[in-house]
């Protein structure tokens, strides 16, 4: 027992000389206590009293009558009454001289200090040992003082409160009793914490939605699992959701981690609830006890560290501790059994801007230096990962936001640092190779064969890389590598793609799993543009664009290994998305890069050309569109000169300035004709160049008449009379001249670029009568190429005849069969000039005011390419309706339509009303009749 006098100090300046019979009286009632009670003082200082007793009854009631008398004593002053604090601690000590050496003793004086004046402090230890034994009936005349004392007393239960210099908790009880005071403030020492979340350094930024979900699943299940990949925001999220549920529970909420707990994760949760070791004891079994009937959340973090005995933590604390939840965090579930696992989502986009934009200003001192719009697209390119964010938001020290997004596509080469450090969150290297240690050889094998995947890739494509992946993919699944996605399909993310490139490359294995990667896209190209009965299907850019990424990344290693032959059926496939998504540059420079690997002779070196000449280089990618021929290409005999044997190709990159031909390299590969035809077809396909473009086409045109072959002669003609020039009858004369070749070898099928560009240039000299009869005998054509089919370009053609003749009607179901095709298949630039063209149908039927708004959106298909050579025909229109509605109007009725977005303005122009049903026209009126 430790008791002082409250506020003796003032109490002594008050009194003066009197303080001295106030302080020995004060003495002598205790004293005659400690006697009456067998009380042993050991230390008598100033005020205070250091006494031991035998027993924690008879210390208790020591404390009781000590109160009572004091209270009963005739003191000279009323309101000099010494208040007198107690406090009682029950322990083992060993004694040395006249003292106590022992922490139990200074615990002691501890609780006595958290008193005030008037009361009566005793820790758990003195309450649990008096409720033990205040029943038994004591011998002598102590005990028997001691059991009639404790007859009258009680114990209150004040909580749990951290003693200073102590770092766990102790239940402090005040003593009830007739006679003592009953009403006192919080005791005067720290609270014991509620929780041990630790205070953020920064603010949580977003997700809402996913604090309010995981809310509910705490609620309703004992285990929670929040899975998801290292740097995701598992530890940060659950923290935040853990201080919401912090009222519903009062035993609080406790975080461990396993990657720090050195001593074992009991002894961390021990720490974490303020709990002491017990002699003998396993500290699970303490914390069992402790925690039995608590209503309380554990937190066990980075559960990936060490995961069988996180496993078994957590199955020992549910079985034993009915009322207590866990939640853990890892990369991987615990698969024990009611566990309920959460895979935590990429951040949403308005949260990953609003993420980078927070630690951007923090990382750049308030000053940004990029606009939202720059810093919205780099948070785009970083897949939602706040640890990538992170280090993104570093990183703009050093670059601004838009030159470091166009370095994402290596995001470990872009964001790591090398001063990192060796912490897992130091780096995205660090990141993932923590996780890639734990796999297995055959999981690890599998992650790096399906890192040469652009994209999502499907079981059986994963089976083809392993027949027997499924438990390896299994294990990459369960420990966050891969995503399962709707399908089901397997994403990788860019940041694991990278890094198991990377351990691809160290293997050694990267030709060989490239080469498989290769052969499984020809294999997929072969699949998706031809059908099973061996006709090539009509190309649709919507129903390829989901292979495009794996068509370019196969391009890709073609021209580095110097595949000419797979490069360039690659390339005749990806050349309508190039060409639709503004990305022929991209094209041309790829297929320079496969020119390097060509065979060269003299007399087939090609003219020297701008952007692949020989000498220079650029790069390239992209995809959509089968690799094959038109119809008349497959159904021309295989015979003559070129068709099937191998031909002597042009120099690409690599021949020499002097005209002489450059050393092929040792893995060039010869070509047969039609080969290296459409190899220079595509390029003047894919530059703007025109003098570029004449020159591949003479090439093609020379290889195709050294091949003998008339239908590949007709192609390429064909092919130089699509964009004529500054003199329409020269071109018009050209055009015929092809289709007269063609008609003289019976391929008409391969002048059908020379028919369409005939019909145009009839069209704009208003030889309508011949346009459309020209047109007409096209369509069976048309529909036999399955390269053009979708497109409808000679419905298009045919329907602008239509409007120039004013048959509305005719215009009408020509345009919308063509846009309707051409949205389907995905020609995009197509459909803007079909929706333009209703909006001329619009106002030539009357209604100039949904024209103007369709003329509007037509400019919503931004980036699509776009037919140049009606431009001046869409103006003199626009300029009419200017005309005719003002102005203020047509301005108003333009911007709404360009603000509409492509979609919702190709619905509009399909909804436009067929003239044949307008009120007043002639079919409406009979069927009305």
């Amino acid at each position: 027992m430790f008791t002082d006098i409250e506020g003796s100090t003032r109490l002594a300046r008050m009194l003066g000389e009197a303080y001295r019979r106030v302080l020995g009286a004060h003495r002598a009632v205790l004293r005659a206590v400690f006697t009456d009670f067998d009380g042993v003082e050991l230390l008598t200082e100033g005020d205070s009293f250091f006494v031991a007793f035998s027993s924690a009854d008879a210390a208790v009631a020591a404390c009781v009558e000590a109160q009572r008398r004091l209270s009963a004593y005739d003191w000279p002053r009323s309101d000099a009454v010494p208040r007198v604090r107690m406090g009682l601690h029950t322990g083992r000590a060993i004694p040395v001289g006249q003292e106590y050496a022992s922490a139990e003793v200074h615990r002691a004086a501890r609780v006595s200090a958290a008193a005030h004046g008037g009361q009566v402090l005793c820790s758990e230890a003195t309450a649990l040992a008096v409720t033990a034994t205040h029943a038994a009936v004591a011998g002598g005349r102590a005990g028997a003082a001691a059991a009639a004392t404790l007859a009258t007393v009680d114990l209150l239960d004040l909580g749990a409160y951290r003693l200073r210099g102590f770092d766990d908790d102790e239940r402090i009880f005040q003593v009830m009793a007739p006679g003592l005071e009953r009403d006192f403030p919080r005791p005067r020492t720290a609270q014991a914490p509620r929780h041990n979340i630790p205070a953020e350094h920064s603010p949580f930024v977003g997700r809402r939605a996913e604090l309010t979900e995981l809310a509910e699943l705490i609620s309703h299940h004992r285990l929670v699992t929040v899975v998801g990949p290292g740097g995701s925001g598992k530890t940060r999220l659950t923290h935040a959701v853990s201080e919401q549920l912090l009222a519903a529970y009062p035993g609080g909420i406790w975080t461990i981690d396993a990657a720090t707990a050195s001593q074992g994760l009991p002894v961390a949760l021990a720490t974490a609830l303020g709990l002491r070791p017990e002699p003998g004891r396993p500290m699970i079994d303490t914390l069992t006890e402790q925690c039995a009937e608590r209503r309380m959340l554990v937190l066990l973090q980075t559960c990936d560290a060490a995961p069988a005995l996180t496993a078994a933590l957590a199955h020992r604390l549910l079985s034993r501790c009915r009322r207590l939840d866990i939640v853990a965090t890892g990369r991987a579930p615990l698969a024990l059994a009611g566990e309920t696992v959460w895979r935590i989502p990429p951040l949403a986009p308005a949260d990953a801007f609003a993420l980078l934009r927070d630690r951007a200003a923090a990382a750049l001192g308030g000053r940004l230096d990029d606009g939202d719009p720059q810093l919205a697209r780099l948070a785009a390119r970083l897949e939602g990962s706040p640890l990538a964010i992170q280090l993104a938001a570093a990183r703009l020290r050093l670059l601004p936001a838009e030159q470091l997004a166009r370095r994402l596509d290596d995001p470990l080469g872009a964001l790591d640092n090398d001063a990192a450090g060796d912490g897992r969150h130091a780096s995205l290297t660090n990141n993932l190779a923590w996780s890639y240690r734990t796999l297995g050889n055959r999981a690890a094998g599998l992650l790096r064969r399906l890192a040469v995947f652009a994209g999502p890739v499907e079981l059986a494509t994963v089976e083809w890389c392993d027949p027997e992946a499924l438990g390896a993919l299994s294990e990459l699944a369960d420990k966050s590598l891969i995503e399962v996605v709707p399908g089901p399909r397997y994403r990788m993310s860019d940041q694991v793609r990278a890094y198991a490139l990377r351990q691809l490359a160290a293997t050694g294995e990267e030709p060989a799993v490239r080469d498989l990667h290769l052969t499984w896209t020809l294999h997929t190209l072969d699949r998706v543009t031809v059908d099973t009965d061996d006709q090539v299907r009509a190309i649709s850019l919507t129903e390829l664009c989901p292979y495009v990424p794996e068509w370019q990344t196969a391009l890709r290693w073609a021209a580095a290994a110097g595949n000419v032959p797979a490069g360039l059926r690659l390339a005749t496939a990806l050349e309508p998305w190039w060409l639709e998504h503004n990305e022929a540059r991209a094209g041309r420079d790829l297929l320079a890069t496969l020119y390097r690997h060509l065979p060269t002779a003299e007399a087939a070196a090609p003219p020297r050309a701008a952007v692949p000449d020989p000498g220079t280089a650029s790069p390239a990618t992209s995809p959509c569109a089968a690799g094959s021929r038109s119809g008349a290409d497959f159904a021309a005999p295989a015979s003559g000169p070129g068709a099937g044997s191998p031909s002597t190709v042009f120099t690409g990159v690599g021949a020499t300035g002097t005209g002489l031909p450059a050393r092929a390299p040792r893995n060039a590969v010869p070509l047969s004709a039609v080969d290296l035809v459409d190899a220079c077809l595509v390029q003047a396909r894919l530059t703007d160049d025109r003098a570029e473009r004449d020159r591949f086409l003479a090439h093609a045109e020379a290889e195709a008449e050294r091949s003998g072959e008339p239908w590949l002669l007709v192609r390429v003609r064909s092919a130089r009379v699509t964009r004529p020039g500054d003199d329409p009858a020269a071109a018009e004369h050209d055009c015929r001249e092809v289709i007269a070749l063609a008609d003289r070898h019976g391929v008409p099928h391969a002048a059908l670029p020379a028919v369409l560009t005939l019909a145009e240039l009839l069209w704009r000299r208003e030889a309508l009568t011949e346009a459309a009869d020209l047109l007409g005998a096209a369509r069976h054509v048309e529909a036999a190429r399955p390269e053009d089919r979708g497109r409808r370009t000679v419905d298009w053609l045919l329907g602008m005849v239509a409007l120039c003749r004013g048959d509305l009607v005719a215009a009408h179901d020509h345009l919308v069969v063509a846009l309707r095709s051409r949205l389907r298949h995905g020609f995009r630039g197509a459909a803007a000039d079909a929706v333009a063209a209703i909006a001329v149908r619009c106002a030539l039927g009357g209604d100039p005011a949904t024209a103007a708004v369709l003329f509007g959106g037509a400019e919503a298909a931004q980036g699509a390419r776009r037919t140049e050579s009606f431009g001046a025909f869409w103006s003199a229109h626009q300029a009419s309706l200017r005309t005719a509605l003002g102005d203020a109007t047509f301005d108003a009725a333009y911007a709404d339509g360009a603000g509409l977005g492509f979609d919702r303005i190709v619905a509009m122009a399909l909804a436009v009303e067929h003239p044949d049903l307008e009120d007043g026209a002639a079919r409406f009126a009979q069927m009305a009749r």
